[in-house]
């Protein structure tokens, strides 16, 4: 659920330490630390099997995922991070995760297909086609696509078939059942109110659960995610696979939040991080987070940042093979363009007669802009042009900016969004459970 101009976590001033205890809690219900288990110190291990080999496929309940589904699902996550070549280590932890997470994701389906929830086929398709529409293209181009890179239209549906049936499950199975109460509401708003002016960050967060005897490995394998976010991965496509925090399904977005609201460790590391840049791995109850500063911003105060604006953007590609020194004279014609064309009214009469392409839109917020490009555009008066940007590979445009409607000072969100986000956060730990004992309960046969 969206919350406008005040985010998502930033409403949960009273239930947000509890939701990031929430592994801790669901470690505790599984029957407390391993000393109950009176395991030998230096136990002697018969056979060869090395159980840390994940087998290429598994039999869950049934169900068969064969190798097939883990390569073209692998595809789906070098594709997102338009990757084409990973080291071989990294390729069989890559693996190992993908394979649990389509564990994962055929117990969910198996579990609401038990709750007879349905999920139609015409349904998935129609996801998929706005999906592909999101890539600006057809259902049966992007079908296409996929299979050009090793993945599958069948793969992205079962993954939005998964998603879709989860999402359901849990509205008809969890949330009837969570319970939030008025004055709880009214003391998050009062304290909402209170915090006015303090600074909250918006944050993005990948959690890696771990024993104090898997420890070591979880830190390696936060370590080499680390890496590759830090060489152009993408943090959310990363989170969606291998994050095993309930903000997973929303590429680990946690919205907006004070640093009092997250764990110690948590809090500094996010103070510390200049928008944009990715942590080291972090040592938290219960296993590691990684965390990405997306924005900041000050509680309940007029951000410039948070204007809408009217665009026109004004772009020209290059032919491949066109050196720098080709394109600078189109590109400062293009330039030229955008100063003396006398605003938005001629955009299109400017950019026939530079062969270039316009494209309008009306509601675009300044926040979610690039930061080089908010800056520029909220210093300029109507009518006037930014600087050309882009590259060679994807062309360069100009912004022109038609209109722009500045943020107006509210009270903060009303009773019924944080009534909401409370119901919201209370719902996804309640899930995390569930697939908790999903998981204890399966019969998994590795092949």
């Amino acid at each position: 659920m969206k919350l406008g101009t005040f985010g998502r976590a930033a409403l949960m001033l009273a239930g947000s330490v509890a939701a990031a205890t929430a592994v801790a809690q669901t470690a505790g219900d599984q029957g407390g630390s391993a000393d109950v288990l009176n395991i030998p110190a230096n136990p002697e291990i018969f056979g060869d099997t090395d159980p840390s080999v994940v087998k290429a496929t598994a039999i869950v309940n049934g169900h068969v995922i064969t190798r097939t589904d883990v390569d073209q699902r692998m595809a789906l996550i070098l594709l997102a991070n338009q990757a084409t070549e990973v080291p071989p280590e990294e390729m069989e932890r890559l693996r190992a995760q993908v394979l649990r997470n389509l564990v994962d994701e055929t117990l969910q389906i198996q579990a609401a297909e038990a709750a007879e929830i349905k999920v139609t086929q015409s349904e998935i398709d129609n996801y998929f086609g706005q999906y592909a529409q999101s890539f600006g293209s057809t259902p049966q181009a992007f079908a296409e696509m996929l299979r050009s890179r090793g993945s599958s239209d069948r793969s992205v549906k079962r993954q939005i078939h998964g998603e879709m049936a989860w999402s359901r499950l849990q509205s008809s199975r969890i949330e009837p059942f969570v319970n939030v109460g008025e004055e709880e509401v009214q003391q998050i708003i009062e304290r909402l109110q209170a915090a006015k002016g303090q600074q909250e960050y918006r944050i993005a967060e990948i959690y890696l659960s771990s024993t104090p005897e898997t420890a070591a490995q979880a830190q390696a394998n936060a370590a080499r995610i680390v890496e590759q976010l830090r060489n152009g991965a993408s943090f959310p496509a990363y989170a969606r696979q291998f994050s095993e925090a309930s903000t997973a399904a929303v590429g680990g977005d946690l919205g907006w939040v004070q640093a009092e609201q997250l764990p110690q460790a948590l809090a500094a590391a996010a103070q510390n991080l200049p928008v944009g840049r990715v942590s080291d791995p972090i040592a938290i109850p219960g296993g590691y987070s990684i965390i990405a500063v997306q924005d900041t911003r000050q509680i309940l105060t007029n951000d410039p940042r948070d204007a809408v604006l009217s665009l026109k953007q004004l772009s020209i590609t290059f032919p491949e093979g066109m050196t720098q020194a080709q394109a600078e004279p189109l590109v400062a014609r293009l330039a030229e363009t955008g100063q003396t064309m006398g605003g938005c009214g001629n955009a299109e009469k400017a950019a026939a007669a530079i062969g270039a392409e316009v494209v309008s839109s009306d509601q675009v917020r300044a926040r979610d802009l690039p930061r080089a490009l908010q800056d520029m555009l909220l210093s300029m008066n109507i009518g006037q042009a930014t600087t050309p940007f882009g590259s060679l590979a994807d062309g360069v445009r100009i912004l022109v900016l038609c209109g722009r409607d500045d943020p107006v000072q509210t009270d903060g969100p009303s009773f019924d969004q944080v009534y909401a986000q409370l119901n919201e956060e209370r719902v996804n730990r309640r899930a995390q459970r569930y697939l908790r004992d999903l998981r204890r309960d399966a019969v998994v046969d590795y092949r």
